[in-house]
């Protein structure tokens, strides 16, 4: 219990984790308040009526914070960075010059940072300009006026902006990853909205598997610390040399069972919620061939569906696998083993230790992002089941909640042992 304690009061008596605390708390305040300034030009009590029949449309508020049923200035939320950045790291894959800055370490994560921030801009734009049509084609909108429109537009993606900058602010003075913590907050924020939508269609007859989908979400809960916190140990040896002996020093080398964290969900989210936003912005095509196919993609890529949750499933694994390959580098772990004078013992250095690494990481993470997968659509599978349309949409914001709460104290651990070592310093 100590151990679970430790960290909530380091953050109210080291100076530097307080005053990140205060910043967090300032920054976030400020992201709340600008949610709620809302775009003129939208028939908000309208809109509100279209995201509560809607589960795609309420899953799609429950990651930007709320924004949209309000439709403030922040509408788009972080969906356009989010989506750069897969673009980003696919890239990374075939172009030989984003694959070396990759390996160039915190220079080459600043720079491909800038290109995100470049590529945000217009994809910002360009999901505007979906969200106006689609809006247009519900009669949400409240004018005509094509400048009028495209301010709309304009103010969007500026909320965007916006968003990501602080964002950035709280990576550098804040708690944990900035990106993350305002996805967390605004999922926080719209999970009792999403309980209250539920709780009040409960059905008297389904108590017994409201019940059963509770236990199964406190166990999920706890399997999520778990795994969060899990990790595979591969034994080193140091060799030491003294005046007049030679000794092996034993420890290990930790490799978390799922190293990309929270990143694989929302990611997987975002490239779901993609589909589903084109066709209903296509749904009303003069274009019969190009309505029907919207209209496929809206009945057979909703929320509840077989189709749905295959491929979301295989996009959680797919980006777990994805994320780790950019995370992890066992050539560099390998180069760092050796110029230490430190080895795996029964593996020779050098491209055996890589190997090794390699055979070791995909097997653990194999195990890690099928769990993650599961987890993430079970909800899903009860939501089919029960036709209870509230626990996909709160079983995915718990699953991005939990893991968020686990980088944010592991972000405060890190920092309770660099005070304990400067301390000892000292």
């Amino acid at each position: 219990m100590n151990n679970v304690l430790a960290p909530l009061r380091a953050l109210f008596k080291i100076k530097d984790l307080r005053n990140r605390l205060i910043f967090t708390a300032i920054v976030i305040a400020i992201f709340r308040l600008v949610a709620h300034i809302p775009t003129p030009g939208i028939n908000l009590a309208a809109l509100k009526g279209l995201f509560d029949s809607s589960a795609f449309l309420s899953l799609l508020d429950v990651f930007s914070g709320g924004t949209l049923t309000n439709f403030s200035v922040m509408a788009l939320g972080l969906n356009p960075y989010i989506n750069a950045s897969i673009i980003m790291q696919m890239m990374g894959m075939v172009v030989p010059s984003l694959e070396a800055l990759q390996k160039e370490g915190d220079y080459g994560r600043q720079k491909i940072n800038q290109y995100t921030r470049l590529l945000t801009i217009p994809l910002s734009f360009l999901q505007g300009i979906a969200l106006i049509f689609l809006l247009r084609g519900q009669g949400l909108t409240t004018t005509a006026d094509p400048l009028k429109l495209a301010s709309i537009v304009f103010t969007l993606a500026a909320g965007t902006s916006f968003l990501i900058w602080l964002g950035e602010q709280l990576n550098d003075y804040g708690l944990g990853n900035g990106i993350s913590l305002i996805i967390f907050v605004g999922i926080v924020t719209r999970l009792p909205v999403a309980a209250a939508q539920v709780l009040t269609t409960i059905d008297p007859s389904q108590i017994f598997t409201y019940l059963i989908f509770g236990f199964f979400a406190i166990a999920s809960v706890y399997a999520i610390v778990r795994v969060g916190e899990a990790v595979r140990e591969i034994p080193i040896q140091s060799a030491r040399r003294g005046a007049s002996f030679t000794s092996v020093v034993g420890n290990h080398l930790p490799l978390r069972l799922n190293q990309a964290g929270v990143i694989p969900i929302i990611f997987a989210v975002s490239f779901m919620l993609i589909p589903n936003l084109l066709s209903r912005v296509f749904a009303g095509s003069s274009q019969a061939w190009l309505a029907s196919i919207s209209r496929g993609i809206t009945l057979y890529l909703a929320p509840n569906t077989i189709l749905y949750n295959v491929l979301y499933f295989g996009l959680v694994v797919a980006f777990c696998y994805f994320y780790t390959a950019v995370v992890f580098n066992p050539e560099k772990i390998a180069k760092d083993l050796r110029s230490s004078g430190s080895f795996i013992p029964g593996v020779r250095p050098g491209p055996n230790t890589v190997d090794y690494l390699n055979f070791v990481l995909n097997r653990i993470t194999l195990v890690g992002a099928s769990f993650l997968g599961l987890v993430a659509i079970f909800p899903s599978i009860v939501s089919g089941m029960t036709g209870i349309a509230g626990l996909a949409i709160g079983g995915t914001g718990i699953l991005i909640v939990v893991s968020v709460v686990l980088e944010i104290l592991k972000t405060v651990n890190s920092q309770l042992y660099m005070y304990s070592y400067d301390k000892f310093l000292d």
